[in-house]
């Protein structure tokens, strides 16, 4: 079985006490002394393996170094089942994570036994056994359903039908599954538009200004109008009403304006980063969600009919070591290779058919691993990686053809950044030439820029 390539991450390491919080520390083990696992009547006992042979008598100096060997809790399991998971020792961990809940776990315990053997499952590609899980510790043990959005280990969940279901179920029974997105969104929109406020306030506070002026400016266009002694200027008047009116106009257009582009622009970010969601299989068999693979490769999607793309992958062939020198990976997808099943959906708890839409929420960046998950990750990268939930690709390939001006359906080609981000896209399939010519390596300056 391949390593695990996650890291530990602050939400699966337990405080020693129980009850409190889940710290964001270092994994902590109970310091077991040379211990073997046995399994004495359906429950896990960790010993000593200095012990000598049951015809010795036992000796003071035995009795004391027995009554020195720890018990095991529902804590020093689960500390010990995330140190066998790290090492990708999954199925170990897994019977580790069982008998922490069999060990009458404080509900912190329980909730961190469930979720990382859910992990394990999902490793596994165990899909309903970690929904169980999962249901478990959303329904009875507080478990925050933006920690399974976000979580690298639980791709290989997020791709299968269950989580659709699971997440269904969780958002008819008033669990958040994501409504913080479009703030998160709106963050981002700021950062790469950082004075669209200053604009919007300084629109809001002219337009005030000039209402204002009107608003003392309409009376004397009146008085000049009926003319007699003392009225104003009529021509001079009515230039200052004109010019306080238009200004309103102008203003209160560049206000609209501005809220329109940055719908436009969220729009935009929302698409990149629900594609950053969708998962793909890579040639070790393993499952993984494009966020994962940024800063490693540059995902080329080749999406239409199924003799367009097996022809441009055919074409691709001839110059796969440039292109892997350029961290290109093939991503074919096929339009019309699934169907979707639609069944009426019913409340918490129960089963259903997936819901087509990717999952959103959270924090995006927390979905990344560390550098040395990122590098055993990088060596099982080769040229080609297959599309998981293919209904969600082509969902979202067809939303990007629409926003582009493309008729949904036809062939086309998208290149993606080393950041993740759309570089371009076309009509058809690509011209490899083209984009040897467009790409840098990976060891180029201009590589490093873009990550």
């Amino acid at each position: 079985m391949a390593a695990a390539a996650a890291a530990l991450r602050p939400h699966t390491t337990l405080l020693s006490g129980g009850s409190g919080p889940i710290p964001s520390t270092t994994l902590q083990v109970l310091p077991f002394l040379s211990t073997l696992t046995f399994r004495r009547r359906g429950r896990s006992v960790l010993v000593s393996n200095a012990s000598s042979s049951p015809s010795s008598p036992p000796t003071p100096e035995k009795e004391a170094v027995a009554e020195a060997v720890p018990v095991p809790t529902a804590e020093s399991c689960v500390n010990l089942g995330l140190e066998l998971f790290s090492k990708g020792r999954v199925r170990d961990a897994l019977e580790q994570f069982e008998n922490a809940l069999e060990l009458n776990p404080t509900p912190i315990e329980a909730q961190a036994a469930l979720y990382n053997k859910a992990c394990c499952h999902a490793y596994r590609e165990e899909s309903k056994k970690a929904a169980e899980c999962l249901r478990t510790a959303l329904r009875d043990y507080n478990l925050k359903f933006g920690t399974i959005l976000n979580d690298p280990d639980l791709a290989p969940f997020r791709a299968s039908p269950e989580f659709k279901e699971l997440q269904e179920e969780a958002l008819r029974g008033g669990e958040d599954i994501g409504s913080g997105f479009r703030r998160d969104l709106k963050l981002i929109s700021e950062v790469q538009a950082p004075f669209r406020g200053v604009r919007r306030f300084f629109y809001v506070a002219l337009t005030a200004a000039a209402g204002i002026s009107t608003f003392f400016t309409i009376p004397r266009l009146i008085l000049a109008v009926q003319g007699g002694d003392g009225a104003p200027d009529l021509l001079e008047t009515s230039g200052n009403a004109a010019i306080n009116i238009g200004g309103i106009v102008v203003l209160v257009a560049l206000y609209f304006w501005e809220n329109k582009k940055e719908e436009k622009q969220i729009t935009q970010i929302s698409r990149n980063e629900t594609l950053s969601r969708l998962p793909v299989r890579l040639s070790t068999n393993r499952i993984i969600e494009l966020v994962q693979l940024r800063d490693i490769t540059r995902p080329v999607i080749l999406a239409g009919s199924k003799a367009s793309v097996t022809r441009a992958l055919q074409r691709a062939e001839r110059y796969r070591t440039e292109l892997l020198k350029r961290g290109v990976l093939l991503i074919p997808v096929i339009f019309g290779a699934s169907q979707k099943d639609q069944t009426k959906p019913r409340g918490f708890g129960t089963r259903r058919a997936a819901a087509s839409a990717p999952s959103v929420g959270g924090d995006f960046e927390k979905r990344t691993e560390s550098i040395a998950a990122k590098s055993r990750l990088k060596a099982e990268v080769r040229f080609k990686a297959d599309v998981v939930s293919p209904e969600q690709w082509e969902s979202w390939i067809r939303d990007q053809e629409e926003s582009e001006g493309v008729t949904p359906g036809e062939d086309v080609y998208i290149i993606l950044r080393l950041d993740g981000r759309v570089r371009r896209s076309g009509i058809g399939m690509p011209n490899w030439n083209d984009i040897l010519q467009e790409l840098p390596r990976l060891e180029d300056l201009m590589s490093k820029l873009e990550r």
